[in-house]
């Protein structure tokens, strides 16, 4: 079929890794290309848009399979079975979808993809397909897993505090922890490294005033580009007022629940706490009971977002005797909450995605981590940008409702939260000046499609 003229730069086919914190930033990648008009085509897994609802109304959303169309990615197979697997079923199924784009005119020029999957980059080798790998951890994490990977840390690291230009000293508390499954894990997120300097481009979900010290650092290494925070212009510099939409949802979430609780707080009274979306990253029973009691006798109202698994868990009648502070709930329109006046401050597990919100939209942090790169961000929330402060474990690993309560007390009132607050707002600046205008990510970003599209 001969192309129609086409009305736009390129046609980028984007691959994410098939988890909400991966498809999310993908997706407001897309949403940034297509302002610079770029046509994208966001790739997710048959057996995720059976489970869950991506929606986009600017994005197009197409469907490949990874080999477990019923089942899911990692449900049925160890890490390396299921990444096998996914390499085999993922490329032909790739191949199917250009071959779709091909006939209606409106081929696929170049493949962005989540570096968890490296074997996109071999495939896209192979087809002719320019490949641009999309990091979505902190560039610090990147860092430290790209020295592990080749090398120039062991696993396990015998020796601390580890030293590594452009990081702070590291302490093991603050490397990525992988629990029962850190062989697996761990050399699941160090592949990413594998081939990524024969990637055309390295894109990174971060932005350079953040992290100056450790991209300049890793760019000697890597070629990387900082394009983010991929959050929603609403939330920035507002070039687009109406781009609030954000990714991945349940089709049961009602967002009116906890938005009208809010509203009727008064200023900076409501500790939000958010703690994992995952069950495999989930605090244990008497972690949990913890947490409830520093809540419960905070005296703060608090909102917490408490996934079904994890309810269970809680002090008997804990909802029912704290219905007067708190509202538990399944889920929360995050970024609506974070902007609410009525929220102090955020309990986080220190994902990263939930990190650059608060960073964003100015957001002090309790620190909580518990898996993956959640420690080294709590490292780098505390030590490094001064936004929050970590709470502590006892000889026996747990965070007591005695030390998560004065974490929250002194970043609510403390003398140390008036500097934390201040810091938050700084970064929040900065992360609004990045994606402006004129800002690094812009600028990054408008260089990226300029190089992309005259090679593509």
């Amino acid at each position: 079929m001969e192309n129609r003229e086409k009305d736009y730069k390129a046609h980028v086919l984007a691959i994410p890794f098939q988890s909400p914190g991966h498809i999310n930033p993908m997706l407001q990648l897309c949403k940034k290309f297509i302002r610079k008009g770029l046509k994208t085509t966001l790739a997710i897994t048959k057996f995720t848009s059976n489970v869950m609802y991506t929606k986009s109304d600017k994005v197009q959303i197409d469907i490949i399979s990874d080999g477990y169309d019923e089942g899911g990615f990692f449900v049925a197979d160890p890490v390396p079975i299921s990444m096998a697997r996914f390499k085999e079923v993922g490329s032909r199924s790739i191949i199917e979808l250009m071959t779709k784009y091909e006939s209606l005119g409106t081929p696929i020029d170049f493949i962005v993809y989540d570096s968890l999957l490296p074997f996109v980059l071999e495939f896209c080798k192979e087809v002719g397909l320019p490949g641009v790998a999309f990091l979505t951890q902190q560039c610090g994490v990147n860092y430290i897993m790209h020295q592990f990977y080749h090398g120039k840390l062991s696993n396990p690291v015998s020796e601390f505090p580890i030293s590594i230009q452009g990081l702070p000293p590291i302490e093991s508390a603050d490397l990525p922890y992988f629990g029962s499954n850190v062989p697996y894990h761990f050399a699941l997120v160090a592949a990413q490294f594998s081939n990524i300097t024969q990637a055309d481009c390295v894109l990174v979900n971060t932005y350079y005033e953040l992290e100056k010290e450790v991209v300049d650092e890793f760019s000697k290494h890597c070629p990387v580009l900082t394009v983010g925070p991929t959050v929603p212009t609403f939330y920035l510099d507002r070039r687009v007022v109406d781009d609030k939409e954000y990714g991945v949802l349940s089709t049961q979430n009602d967002p009116s629940t906890c938005l009208n609780w809010l509203s009727s707080k008064p200023t900076r009274s409501v500790i939000y706490a958010s703690l994992s979306s995952v069950r495999s990253a989930s605090f244990g029973e008497k972690q949990l009971q913890e947490l409830a009691l520093a809540l419960k006798n905070s005296n703060y109202y608090f909102l917490w977002s408490v996934k079904s698994f994890e309810a269970e868990k809680l002090p008997k009648n804990f909802k029912e005797e704290t219905f007067d502070r708190g509202l538990l709930v399944q889920w929360t329109p995050q970024l609506e909450v974070l902007s609410s006046e009525a929220v102090g401050c955020i309990l986080s597990h220190c994902g990263w995605n939930s990190t650059l919100e608060a960073l964003s939209l100015g957001m002090p942090i309790v620190a909580m981590p518990q898996f993956a790169d959640q420690q080294p961000n709590a490292k780098f929330i505390q030590d490094v940008w001064k936004v929050g402060i970590r709470v502590k474990h006892d000889k026996n690993g747990l965070a007591t409702k005695e030390e998560i309560g004065r974490c929250i007390k002194e970043v609510m009132e403390g003398e140390t939260g008036k500097g934390i607050k201040e810091n938050a707002t700084k970064f929040s600046n900065l992360a609004k000046a990045a994606v402006s205008e004129g800002g690094s990510s812009e600028t990054n970003l408008n260089y990226f499609v300029s190089k992309i599209t005259s090679s593509s």
